[in-house]
């Protein structure tokens, strides 16, 4: 090989040192993708040709433009990453080498160069030009670097390889590349060297360092362990998941039971049954909140290593950093030595997918088919594991997200992946579009199933298990409806007078504070729980109803909360008396799951009320003189929810008078969100048009938002940041991050060890930016504002606005803060 090829810098000296040669660079990465590639299910000589062309990722950095950047910090014309693609999409030489069919390359090549997580959209008109502004030097030497690359790889070939599956495997080999480059770019694992050494002595000196790094870095990957996971007797749904054939080859599973029924155990008994198949390397669980994931953090930790050979374990979300288990975990404080957590995976959300066992909200994993930029690299890290999505029906609750499901489930049977998916309320129709989803991202031909067995352990291409109807340990649940708030007060404060544990679940935070102040009328102090509390209050006030209404609570006796829609599947409460707003029946259910739970705890004899009875403020179905028939007795939560699905709900609940679970979910969730619903009165035909159309525009948007898939990772992704493209459609929110005087200094809100970012995180507050940016919040620029904020990066001091809150709890005129109220507007 000619030295001169050794000349191009790849990466500047670090404090003093040498630059560490492109070409060098090169081989580090493409050393990484060798380690990454183990255990792939591709014959080897095309394990050698993606290793090649991992290789081939920086060759741009040949080239006049940026080794002057490097030397001399001039602005490059074209980045190196676009020349890479200009260089080699067209090259027949490399064509001909890999015996590669030109059209299968065409995918290829922009797959490699586009590793910094967006394509490029670079006109090929402008190629030549772009090759030419390299410089004669380049021009010279990109031929001969080619060539000796690829002398490194003599078996590579990718004969057979044809366009379609070249398509598929775009996407695929992007996030490849970008993880490759990820770790081969530490410099402290591959650190600079002058080009001293042959192409070949250093290529092996490269794959010496990434068989060391690439298990520190911990993607070095694992093996499935048979051991036996519960040492409790299963439940039927966890027998049949226990026992229920497995098709070959990729698959899809459909969990549905009533909350509480073990359907989390049942997906972790499947998943170990998959992973011995071979069905997957590891898994990643998407819940529907920070909240659920934290708490399956702590379930699964001393779990997944009977399931898995020392995996390691990561959480995923805006707040992981919060979590006290994910840091002791981190920094080797855990009570097991079964997970582990490197440093390399927790510094970042999205390395989350690369590990062997992933935990997050389901936003994690959606962004792998967002318009976003390092879409291809979740979704590779997402195509070796079982995606297990907990609480489907939130997800596909509405047009939006049922649009991202479909998609995800599609993308990622199209990696070779396998999902599992958990759901207590999910519509049949909802469940045969996943079920289409998947099978066309499988390539297979399924029908849909319109079995309306429940439970029900679906498993497409296999005949289906019954699942016994086991009756609940409660028994029916009676239904009763209350005509207004004043009535569900004093049912509340009876209730808590006999010794119950009582729950108010109300629509929306302002009723929710309001419900407060009528209990405190007659002498009830309840306590209070929604989203608009400082997050170091929400933990705390979360904290302590566990202790009180948890599965092993004190102290509950005639004891009352009040929450919002945070207590339906984020916390894991026990309740003898529960009153609710009037919702959809999906969530009634949901919420009714948290009435009578731990019946082995607390047997009905137990109970200081007879049984079950899930009360329901709201006005009577039968009277309904116009469109505004819920405002009758609802007031901010009668806008929450589509108004003919809480018409539906309230008809058929109160006709029926109870919820008998688990028999008769399925007939009560068909009748309010299935296909065939029943009409509504006349004067609500308006609204129920208008929820269709806004289902339409809303399943529109997110076509418009998801990756073209079929187009390939040049036509089909995109490069914007995450907030551009939402994984959830909602009313916009603004971050308020509360602050105390103290010492003539802003403080944060969270009393903590100083005022360090972890603090002022713990202070943040969101609510809706509409109704916020009314108000003469306080002034950024002010010198104590400026003075505590003075350390942030720009993007933070842009995107959180610093409230101090008065001694009085005032923030500005109309906004208030109270530790035990939350955010309120006056």
């Amino acid at each position: 090989m000619a030295s001169h090829l050794l000349h191009w810098p790849g990466k500047s000296g670090r404090d003093g040192g040498p630059e560490h040669p492109a070409i060098y660079h090169m081989l580090d990465v493409a050393a990484v993708a060798e380690r990454l590639l183990r255990g792939s299910p591709f014959p080897d000589e095309w394990k050698a040709a993606f290793a090649l062309l991992v290789a081939l990722h920086d060759l741009g950095k040949i080239g006049a433009g940026f080794r002057a950047m490097i030397r001399e910090r001039v602005s490059q014309s074209a980045r190196h990453w676009e020349l890479t693609e200009a260089w080699l999409l067209d090259d027949p030489w490399l064509q001909a080498r890999l015996q590669a069919d030109p059209w299968a390359m065409r995918f290829l090549i922009p797959a490699i160069a586009g590793h910094h997580g967006r394509p490029s959209k670079r006109d090929e008109r402008f190629f030549p030009r772009m090759c030419g502004d390299a410089g004669p030097e380049a021009a010279a030497d990109i031929p001969a670097a080619v060539e000796a690359l690829a002398g490194l790889w003599p078996e590579a070939s990718l004969e057979g390889l044809d366009e379609t599956e070249a398509m598929r495997l775009s996407w695929w080999l992007a996030g490849l590349t970008t993880a490759a480059d990820w770790i081969g770019s530490n410099a402290d694992w591959f650190p600079a060297r002058r080009g001293d050494l042959p192409l070949a002595d250093y290529l092996a000196l490269a794959r010496g360092a990434a068989a060391r790094h690439v298990p520190r870095a911990g993607v070095a990957g694992t093996i499935a362990r048979p051991e036996e996971l519960f040492d409790f007797a299963l439940r039927p749904m966890q027998q049949a998941a226990a026992s229920a054939p497995l098709p070959d080859g990729q698959m899809l599973a459909f969990i549905e039971d009533e909350t509480g029924a073990g359907k989390t155990e049942a997906a972790l008994i499947l998943a170990q049954r998959m992973l011995l198949a071979g069905k997957g390397r590891g898994l990643f669980f998407a819940l529907p909140t920070m909240a659920t994931a934290d708490a399956m953090f702590v379930r699964a930790s001393g779990v997944v290593g009977r399931m898995l050979e020392h995996p390691t374990l990561t959480l995923a979300h805006g707040r992981a950093g919060l979590s006290v288990p994910f840091l002791d975990l981190q920094h080797g404080r855990s009570r097991s030595d079964d997970v582990t957590c490197t440093e390399w995976l927790a510094d970042d959300r999205r390395r989350a997918l690369l590990a062997d066992v992933g935990i997050g909200t389901v936003d994690q994993a959606l962004l792998a088919v967002m318009r976003a930029r390092f879409s291809a690299l979740r979704l590779w890290g997402l195509s070796s594991k079982i995606l297990i999505v907990d609480e489907a029906h939130e997800i596909s609750g509405d047009g939006y997200g049922s649009i991202l499901l479909e998609q995800l489930l599609q993308a990622h049977a199209a990696q070779g992946g396998s999902a599992i998916l958990l759901t207590a309320t999910l519509p049949l129709d909802a469940r045969a579009r996943l079920m289409r989803a998947f099978a066309q991202g499988a390539g297979r031909d399924w029908a849909a199933d319109p079995d309306p067995a429940y439970p029900a352990l679906t498993v497409p291409g296999v005949d289906r298990l019954p699942v016994a109807a086991t009756p609940s340990p409660k028994g029916v649940v009676k239904v009763e409806r209350l005509p207004d708030a004043d009535a569900a007060a004093d049912l509340l404060a009876r209730s808590a007078q006999a010794g119950a544990a009582c729950v108010w679940v109300r629509n929306a935070v302002d009723d929710a504070i309001a419900a407060v102040d009528l209990l405190r009328a007659r002498g009830v102090e309840a306590s209070l729980l929604h989203a608009r509390f400082a997050l170091s209050d929400r933990k705390r006030i979360e904290a302590a109803e566990l202790a009180c209404f948890g599965r092993h609570g004190q102290g509950r006796a005639g004891k009352v909360l009040v929450a919002t829609q945070v207590v339906e599947s984020s916390l894991d409460l026990d309740f003898d008396v529960m009153v609710s707003d009037l919702a959809p029946m999906a969530a009634l259910i949901q919420r009714a799951g948290r009435l009578w739970r731990h019946m082995a705890e607390r047997p009905q004899s137990l109970r200081p009320v007879p049984w079950p009875v899930l009360h329901v403020v709201s006005p009577d179905p039968d009277e309904v003189p116009d469109a505004r028939w819920l405002h009758q007795v609802l007031d901010g939560g009668a806008w929450v929810y589509p108004l003919a699905e809480q018409w539906r709900t309230a008809d058929l609940l109160f006709r029926r008078g109870r919820i008998d679970a688990p028999c008769e979910l399925r007939a009560l969730i068909e009748a309010v969100h299935g296909d065939g619903a029943a009409p509504v009165p006349p004067v609500l035909e308006a609204a129920e048009q208008e929820r269709i159309g806004e289902g339409y525009a809303r399943r529109s948007l997110g076509d418009q938002n998801v990756v073209d898939f079929a187009a390939g990772y040049r036509q089909g992704a995109a490069g914007a940041d995450d907030t551009r493209y939402p994984t959830r459609l909602g009313r916009e929110t603004r971050t308020l991050a509360l602050a105390r005087r103290h010492g003539g200094l802003l403080v944060p809100w969270a009393q903590g060890d100083g005022a360090t970012m972890e603090s002022w995180q713990l202070s943040e507050v969101s609510a809706d930016k509409t109704r916020l940016d009314r108000l003469p919040l306080p002034d950024q620029a002010a010198a104590d504002i400026v003075a505590a904020t003075r350390d942030w990066p720009d993007w933070r001091r842009d995107a959180v606005t610093v409230c101090p809150v008065g001694e009085d709890g005032e923030i500005c005129e109309g906004l208030r803060y109270s530790a035990c109220s939350g955010l309120i507007w006056e």
